[in-house]
């Protein structure tokens, strides 16, 4: 396995399986990171991953497709 791409939250768990991957595999550990709305928690999760020693850190905004398809649709069930 040469790469893994991981759901990153930047929480306790997932900072201690970027270093188990990387020591368990040998592989290069890619983080995704999804912005639904977390406010300031998104940027600390990209400096950890990168204090981690992780090269490819994505960050996507899908706050805009998270309330349509999840909140809203939610709140039309009552």
């Amino acid at each position: 396995m040469d790469k893994v791409v991981l759901a990153y939250s930047g929480g306790l768990d997932t900072s201690i399986i970027v270093k188990w991957l990387q020591d368990t595999y040998q592989c290069e550990v890619i983080t995704f990171t999804a912005d639904i709305g977390q406010g300031e928690e998104v940027e600390p999760a990209r400096a950890k991953a990168k204090a981690a020693g992780v090269k490819q850190i994505f960050i996507e905004d899908l706050r805009e497709e998270f309330a349509r398809d999840f909140v809203f649709p939610m709140f039309r069930a009552n």
